[in-house]
Formats: structure tokens, sequence, C-alpha cells
């Protein structure tokens, strides 16, 4: 499932040979998913109490019988999500998200099972059908997080590129999105769960978003075990930071209103320990032009808030950016304003997504912070330098501006013939008025 980060178009494939795997997957994915949830049912039936998590505004949500009728829809667009592909490659990944969701997901019913307190009145009809056939398999348990709301996230993806790429405007897409609101409320509008399932099951739904992206390398395909010491000491502080919010959300109660607060922070801390463990900076997903995709925007927007922060706390009484020579900068993560006085901007903050109104040319090498860079990443950063030199202004910028920027900036210097040795090139930088912080390690060419 792997795939090359510059993510080619791929060549044109047999369509019969995408419905096949298609139809395959849909073997798999149906029977696992009716004898898990229903697994995970029967068990919560046999407890002798099984919670609720019910807040007191719930009460006023009306039943409304036709909404069965979006719920109910989820099931065709589940199963043409996967027919509708034009690569098998894209059916894998669907696949995963919709495997991997369920998995999560019933491991959740198991641990800490939920029932839905809300009687629904008697209904007649088409709504009264779909009804009396959901009810043959489903029971009041298996709620947060929603795998409704979960697999609604994935298909909504899924169908809105759809869309794009097809170039299917107009109508259809605002029309999309109302439907897939309607499912989305219909959960309550059926009282078929309570409102605490909701943003659970749309965390999820991201979290597979972001294990089996549309575009470039899975997060998790290739990982290897970091043999930098300091890597691996970074690993461990954020894998403490996060389990440290499960632990105060716990404090308050399992499965509480702050269990849920803390749940999104506990998640992007944990995934960036992933990445200093050995995965690398491909769990951002950062594209060559700096943008991210919608799960890693949202997952890891709690790290995201938190770096910006420390920026603003480490440089608010210094210049963003400064010149070294031959019209090459360097700094902090620039705003727009600031990046678009450039005529391009090399890009090596693997963590921050590139800002909204960019009109300069922005070119994306991401790394990870306050560790030394994979050598043919930096080799590339610094042959980048001196092409766009050629074009105009260069800025090279990261977080702080302290270290992986300068640390490119000084091998360019070196590679170059500008600064002969590496202690001219530390020297050079240390003059331009910014604070750097290259280490012994860092090996420069």
């Amino acid at each position: 499932m792997a795939a090359d980060a510059t993510d080619p178009a791929p060549a044109r494939e047999p369509y019969f040979g995408i419905v096949l795997r298609a139809a395959l997957w849909l073997a798999v994915l149906a029977p696992f998913f009716y004898s898990t949830y229903g697994f995970a049912n029967w068990l919560a039936s046999r407890r002798d109490h099984v919670g609720s998590i019910v807040y007191a505004w719930e009460h006023a949500i009306p039943f409304v019988a036709w909404t069965i009728v979006p719920y109910w829809s989820i099931n065709l667009f589940y199963g043409l999500s996967l027919l509708l592909n034009t690569t098998r490659r894209g059916v894998d990944r669907l696949a995963g998200r919709y495997l991997s969701a369920q998995i999560v997901a019933v491991a959740c019913f198991i641990a800490f099972p939920l029932a839905a307190t809300f009687v629904r009145p008697e209904t007649s009809g088409l709504p009264g059908f779909l009804f009396a056939v959901l009810g043959g398999f489903d029971k009041p348990f298996n709620q947060a997080p929603s795998l409704h709301i979960a697999l609604l996230v994935i298909i909504w993806d899924h169908w809105r590129h759809v869309l794009a790429r097809h170039r299917l405007h107009g109508i259809l897409r605002p029309a999309w999105h109302i439907w897939c609101f309607l499912i989305g409320a219909s959960v309550l509008t059926t009282w078929q769960h309570h409102f605490i399932d909701i943003p659970t099951g749309a965390l999820l739904g991201l979290f597979a978003l972001w294990l089996f992206p549309g575009k470039g390398e899975l997060p998790f395909w290739g990982f290897r075990p970091t043999a930098d010491p300091k890597a691996r000491r970074l690993a461990i502080y954020y894998a403490l930071g996060a389990a440290l919010a499960l632990a105060g959300a716990a404090a308050g109660g399992f499965i509480s209103a702050d269990f849920l607060i803390l749940l999104w922070p506990a998640l992007a801390l944990a995934i960036v320990a992933f990445a200093y463990a050995g995965a690398g900076p491909k769990v951002f997903q950062k594209a060559a032009d700096g943008s991210v995709s919608l799960a890693s925007r949202i997952l890891l927007a709690p790290y995201r808030l938190g770096a910006r922060v420390n920026v603003l706390i480490w440089t608010r009484q210094l210049a963003p950016q400064v010149e070294i020579t031959d019209r090459v900068f360097f700094g902090q993560f620039p705003s727009a304003e600031e990046a678009n006085r450039f005529g391009t901007v090399i890009d090596l903050a693997g963590e921050l997504e590139r800002p909204r109104g960019i009109t300069c040319r922005w070119l994306s090498y991401a790394m990870l912070d306050l560790v030394e860079p994979p050598h043919d990443r930096l080799e590339r950063a610094v042959a980048a330098i001196e092409l766009a030199r050629r074009r105009g202004s260069v800025l090279v910028c990261c977080a702080l501006g302290f270290q992986r920027s300068a640390a490119i900036v000084a091998d360019w210097l070196v590679v170059t013939g500008r600064s002969h040795t590496e202690a001219q090139a530390r020297k050079k930088l240390a003059a331009a008025g910014r604070p750097v912080h290259l280490h012994e390690a860092d090996k420069l060419a």
C-alpha cells in the first residue's frame, strides 16, 4: 500500500479489475461488520448494567421519523464508494478506512459499552418498516464512538473528492453536503444515538482518513524504530503528554465530557510521538506545496496550536527573517504577507501548514524539529536553495528559525563555497542577528 511521496498520477486501470477488487472487499467487510457489531451488542446485553451519557438538553431533540431514510442511505453509499473508484489502490485505501474504523469502534464498544436511553414511538409506513428492519439486528448499545458518524466522515470525504475530480460542481456539491448533514443529524432525530457519540465518531472517522490517506505514503508504512537517542527521548516525552492528558480526563470520570475534551489533544500528541519514534515527518501528511490533508489539519490542530504559541513566545522580540547573502534569507515560519515578499519559500517545518493567501513559490521539505534531518532530504533542500536563488529572493524557514533552517542554510554556504569551513558558516549565521542552535552532531558538508 505504500506510495511515492510525489504521488504521480497512476496509469489508467481496467475498470473490471477495480470492480472485482471492490466486490471482494465487500464480501469481507459486510460479514465482518455484522459479526463484530452483533458480538459487541450481545456482550453488552449480558451485562448487569450498561451506563449512558445524556445531556439534559438532549431531551428537547424531536423524534423525526422520516429521517430514518437518510440514516439508512449510508449503507448504499458505503458500497457505491468502493465500486466507484478509479484505481485498485483507491479501493484498498477506502477499505482500509472502513476496516480500521470498525475495529476501533468495536473495541470501544466492548471496553466501555454505552446505551441509548430514549424509547422511540411507534411508527408506520416506510419509516416504520425501516425502523423494524433496523431493530432486527441493532440493539440500544454500541454508542460511542458512533460508527455511523465515523463511516459518514469517511464517505463524505471520499465523495467530495470524486465530485472535485470529475469537476461536478453546480448543485451536486452543495446537495451532497446537505445530504451528509441530514445523515449526521439523523442519528439524533431517530433517537438512535446521544450527542456524546457524534464528536467521538467524527474523531474516529478522521483518524481512519489519516491512517489511510488518499494520496502519499501511509503514516505507518516502513516504520523503523529510531536509532537517534534524542528522537527516542522526544517520542517518550510526547507519549507521556498523551498519557497525562488521558489520565487527567479519567480523574474526572471515564467517558465523561472532560474525557472527550482531552481525547483530541491526547491523540494529537500520540501521533507526534509516533513520528519521533520512527515514522518520521510523513505523519503530518504535508505535501510538497506545503498543504496538509484534511484529517491531519483537524487531528493535529491542538499540537499545531501549541507550536504556534511556542513560536510567538520565542520570537516575539526578533526580526522574523534575516538575510545571509545573495538574497537568501532564513527565519521563522512566515505569515502569508511575509512569505509573499519573497520569490520562493523553502519550508522545512513538517508540523506547520502553509498559510492561506500565498502567491509566491512554496517548496516544502518536511522535517522533524530538534533532530538531525535525513541526509537525502537535506541535500534536496540545499540544492533547491541554489536553484530558487536564480529566480529571485529565497526564504528558508522552519518553526522558530533557530535550527532546521539554520542548518540547511549553513550547509548551502559550505556546499556553494560561500563559506570555506563549517566554522565560517556558523559565524556568518551568528552575525545575522538571530539565535542559531546548531549541535555538534549536525554534519555540514
